[in-house]
C-alpha cells in the first residue's frame, strides 16, 4: 500500500497541509487555515499547518497527531489501514470519509 494512504483512504499526496509542508509553502499554509478554520468553526492558525503525512514518520497538523479518532483507533488496533480492519464496513468512524469519498473507499480496498 502506498505510504500516503492515510488510516481512512485519503489520499496525503493530494493533501494541501502536506503540500505546503514539502513545498514550506507559508501562502499555502495561510490559505489552509482560513479554509480549515471556516469549515470546523475553530481557530487553525498557519502555524499548525505542518504534515508530512498520515502513516509516515514526521510532523503531523496537531488534530492528525492527536485527535483524530480515526488515526487513534487503527494505531491502537495496529492496521495498516481501516482496509484491514473487519469493522470497516459498520465502523461510525470510518464511515463519515467513506460515505462521501468514493476514492478513499477503493484506495482501502485495495491494500
Amino acid at each position: 500500500m502506498n505510504d500516503f494512504i492515510a488510516y481512512c483512504g485519503l489520499d496525503c499526496e493530494t493533501c494541501e497541509a502536506r503540500i505546503a509542508t514539502v513545498n514550506n509553502d507559508d501562502k499555502l499554509r495561510e490559505k489552509v487555515a482560513k479554509l480549515w478554520s471556516d469549515l470546523n468553526g475553530v481557530s487553525i492558525t498557519p502555524d499548525m499547518i505542518h504534515c508530512a503525512g498520515c502513516r509516515v514518520d514526521g510532523v503531523k497538523t496537531p488534530y492528525c497527531d492527536a485527535l483524530c479518532p480515526i488515526r487513534r483507533c487503527a494505531l491502537k488496533k495496529q492496521v495498516e489501514t481501516c482496509g484491514d480492519c473487519p469493522e470497516m464496513e459498520t465502523c461510525e468512524k470510518v464511515g463519515m470519509i467513506l460515505g462521501n469519498n468514493a476514492d478513499a473507499r477503493r484506495n482501502l480496498l485495495q491494500s
